[in-house]
Formats: C-alpha cells, structure tokens, sequence
C-alpha cells in the first residue's frame, strides 16, 4: 500500500511540475519565430515609416531576440494588409500598424474591418498634416492656392494616398471648403502607394498639389523641391520656420494625425501582456524619442486599454466629421 501511495505521490508531483512549468512558460511567452510588421501601404508613406521606425527601435533597444520583419501589402486603404493580419489569429509574432483609416474605411462602407476586430496595442504618435506644391509653383500660400483653384478647378489635380476618406482626404476637403472653394470641384487623384507615387507625380507634373502628412515630404523639403504652403499644427514647426499654419492664414483648423499599432485577434493574455510591456519600454527608449524628433513626429502614447477607449470616441467625432464634408449621410 505505502508503495502504492509512494507512486501515486510521484505522478501527482510530476504533474504538478509539468503545470507549473506550463504556467511559468505561459506568464513569460516571447515571440517564438521572426516577427512581422505590417505597414499597409507601400514604402515611404507614413505607415512604411512607423513600421520601419518600431522594427529599428525594438532592435536597437534588443527588447525582442527574434528578427524583424517589415511586410508592405497596399491595398484598400489599409484593408488588405489588416486582413491578412485577421487572418493570423492567435500568432503573437504578428503586428499592423494603424492609423484612422480603421475608423474610417469601415464608417465609409469600404471594409467590414473596424478596431474592435484586433486588439489595439498602443497609440504612438501623431503629426500634422500639409499641403504640398513643387518649389516652382506660382503658389506661395493657400490663399492663392485656393483661389487659383475656386477659378479654374479642372487645371488643379491634386494626390492623395492611400484612399478617399482618410485624414488627408479630408483635410484639403475642409480647406477648400474654408477658403470658399467648392470641395466637389476638387479634382482627386488616389496613390494607394501613398508617397512613394504621390510624391514622383507631383514632382514630375503629372498632379499641382498633394495633401499628405508632414514626414513624409520632409526629405523633398529640405532638398529645395518641395514648398509647403501650410501644416496643421497650432505653431509653426520649429524646423520648418517658413511654413504658416493654416491659423496665421485665417482658417481656424488645428488637425492632428495619429497612427498606432495593433496585434492580431485571439491573442493569449500572456501574448498581450509580452507586448504591452515590450511597446511601453520602446516608447520610453533614447532611439525612439530621437526618431520622433528627426522625424518631426509628436509623442503621443497611449497603452491598450486607453488606446481602445481613444479609438471608441474618435470613431464617434469621426462619423460626424465625414457628415460635416458631405462624404456619408
């Protein structure tokens, strides 16, 4: 019988260290295999540079052990490559970076797909959005811009990316709007690779003006080909002195941009927590402030649960913002 028991005892011993072992494996889960960035667009456009901005960071700051991978997948204004990541449910190797057009795609009919199909992970950072001219334009300001436009709208065709309905989009229909021009009349011309075609077209003359964010021209800026005719920050930016807002030009229009990031669905809570800590530690990291910096963005980090509920009231201002430019009813 004591034998018995003492075998028993065993097995019931071994099991509870098998247990244990599990949970402590669970409590202390890390990528196993290469992980993916998603950035749904093409190279160069804003969620290119955010992607490629964590994968540098997260490597720099060695806060994974796993490579990293930047997968680009335009399509949809962002929906091709956040379905692809819907369809990695429960891998935690996984990520999407995101931006308002998950709101927006989904207020505009375009996609099924809304935040609450993945998990918010965090909000990280915004910037302002401008309008762009090549440096030889007659433009010097949106005031002559838009009355240029307000008098002959046909010879004004004017880029955006990735899709119509995004902040950039809406952006130029709210100036135009606000400088008295008619935003129908406005002559659009949709990049789904964002700035890596809208900036080649506006360049080599194909469209006069794109509405984009403000990093994704620096690097044209600063070269002489590009002039800035106005950014949507309160203040002017500190290293683009020459550039007024839209305030200083009369038009009461303060208008951030924000992008995050998000993991796939049916994450694991132990999946979700490696992550959470893994972002917090990169946001508070020196290779991480000094990429905002160098790439004029604003800090702006909010953690998952602030994020989601961040994401519930702006898709609310955003159905009335979309009403307010005539694009849904």
């Amino acid at each position: 019988m004591n034998k018995k028991w003492g075998l028993l005892s065993g097995i019931i011993a071994s099991a509870v260290m098998v247990i244990g072992a599990g949970t402590a494996f669970a409590k202390d889960w890390k990528p196993q295999r290469p992980i993916e960035i998603i950035a749904p667009a093409g190279p160069g456009g804003g969620w290119d540079l955010l992607a490629r901005t964590i994968q540098k960071t997260l490597t720099q700051e060695k806060l994974v052990d796993k490579p990293i991978l930047v997968t680009n997948k335009p399509g949809g204004g962002g929906a091709t490559g956040w379905t692809y990541l819907k369809n990695k449910e429960g891998q935690g190797e996984f990520l999407a970076v995101n931006s308002p057009l998950i709101l927006q795609n989904n207020l505009l009919g375009k996609s099924a797909l809304t935040f609450n199909t993945f998990m918010p992970l965090a909000n990280l950072m915004a910037e302002w959005e401008v309008v762009a001219v090549k440096a030889d334009a007659p433009w010097t300001d949106g005031k002559s811009f838009f009355e240029a436009m307000k008098k002959d709208p046909t010879s004004i065709h004017v880029g955006v990316g990735p899709a119509l309905g995004n902040d950039d989009h809406i952006q130029f229909l709210t100036l135009t709007k606000a400088f008295g021009a008619d935003p129908k009349s406005v002559k659009f011309v949709v990049y789904p690779k964002t700035a890596s075609e809208q900036i080649p077209a506006l360049l080599g003359g194909h469209i006069q003006a794109i509405t984009i964010s403000l990093a994704e021209t620096l690097e044209q800026v600063k070269a002489g080909k590009i002039r800035l005719l106005g950014v949507s920050s309160p203040e002017r930016v500190a290293s683009l002195p020459d550039v007024p807002t839209w305030k200083e030009q009369g038009i009461d229009f303060i208008f951030p941009h924000w992008r995050g990031v998000m993991v796939a669905p049916g994450l694991s809570a132990e999946q979700q927590e490696f992550w959470t800590k893994t972002i917090e530690k990169m946001v508070q990291s020196p290779s991480w402030k000094k990429a905002l910096q160098t790439l004029e963005w604003d800090p702006f980090y909010q953690p998952s649960a602030e994020y989601k509920t961040f994401l519930e009231k702006q898709d609310s201002l955003m159905r009335d913002s979309l009403k307010d430019v005539g694009l849904i009813k």
